[in-house]
């Protein structure tokens, strides 16, 4: 198929692919002696992945390192969107929950609970989301918890977080940002799964996700996410 065809199909612009082309995020199959761009059905399977990857807010770039890394496949992708969207639609309810209550009490009825409840739920979902049925996922499933340990240890992390957020460095790559990002690795490993830096680096992706990203810089302000996720990288050359 030609990129006007492509686009036709799929209501992407020919702009659009011309970038995904560009980032290296969605090449052409071959390009004709013409200079015209092709796709074969492998090519419009990417791109039905990427759109669908798109709908849960992830950034074209962590979409292309979803994408290159060695154990993507079809059904951790999709696994991977239905996690997202589902603590989205979670946290939606939620929100309309509220709002509905508020409009029937009065917002003189404040609930500030909303705004965390759903943290150790992410703490969770990241393992699961980002590995699947790697060891990191199979250690967190396996391990005994005690009734609200999460909860507890995920306030624990977000807290954590915060702390470092809100006194964080001029650099991601500073000594302080490194040793807060061993810290955070060697708490995640003590409480949840162990955390290699193959993981670890992994979590740089997830933590930049609009659910992550919501929680995090709330906890340290805003950019904290964005600059943890920097730090890790730095740390594990990712």
């Amino acid at each position: 198929m030609t990129i006007g065809e492509v686009s036709r199909l799929s209501g992407v612009t020919i702009r659009t692919l011309r970038h995904y082309d560009r980032i290296g995020l969605l090449t052409p199959t071959e390009v004709s002696p013409a200079g015209y761009r092709l796709y074969d059905e492998a090519a419009l399977r990417r791109l039905h992945t990427i759109l669908l990857l798109r709908e849960t807010g992830l950034p074209l770039e962590s979409i292309r390192r979803l994408l290159a890394h060695p154990a993507a496949s079809p059904a951790r992708l999709l696994a991977l969107q239905t996690q997202l969207l589902t603590m989205q639609r979670a946290h939606i309810d939620h929100l309309l929950a509220l709002t509905r209550e508020l409009q029937e009490k009065g917002m003189e009825h404040m609930d500030f609970s909303i705004f965390n409840d759903h943290q150790a739920a992410d703490v969770a979902a990241q393992a699961e989301s980002a590995w699947g049925d790697t060891p990191a996922w199979q250690d967190y499933a396996s391990r005994p918890r005690k009734k609200g340990e999460d909860e507890r240890n995920g306030q624990a992390l977000m807290a954590l977080i915060g702390q470092f957020g809100r006194s964080r460095p001029a650099s991601p790559d500073a000594p302080e940002a490194v040793a807060f990002v061993r810290q955070l690795q060697q708490f995640i490993t003590d409480h949840f799964y162990t955390c290699t830096d193959e993981v670890l680096a992994g979590l740089a992706d997830v933590y930049q996700t609009p659910a992550f990203r919501r929680n995090i810089d709330r906890a340290g302000g805003e950019g904290t996410a964005d600059f943890l996720a920097e730090a890790i990288r730095c740390v594990t050359g990712g």
